[in-house]
């Protein structure tokens, strides 16, 4: 069984965080990208800030994730 739920989380769960934590940087950096090439417009910029923020969000998020995941792991004796 241990090695069925080591395969799982191996196989399926840790690249499903490891991309959306991917996803969740690429969020960030364009939220960058807007905030410093559109600087003239104040609209442009505060999205920019809201993308920067959410990627922030997510990337902190998929970092508990896999922290709450090894801990039910290590928990479980897995």
């Amino acid at each position: 069984m241990t090695g069925l739920l080591n395969k799982i989380s191996d196989q399926i769960i840790n690249p499903i965080i490891l991309l959306l934590f991917v996803l969740a940087l690429l969020y960030f950096i364009w939220g960058v990208t807007q905030y410093v090439i559109k600087a003239d417009s104040d609209e442009q910029r505060e999205q920019g800030k809201q993308h920067m923020i959410w990627g922030v969000v997510g990337m902190f998020i998929m970092v508990a994730v896999y922290g709450i995941i090894e801990i039910i792991k290590n928990t479980i004796g897995v």
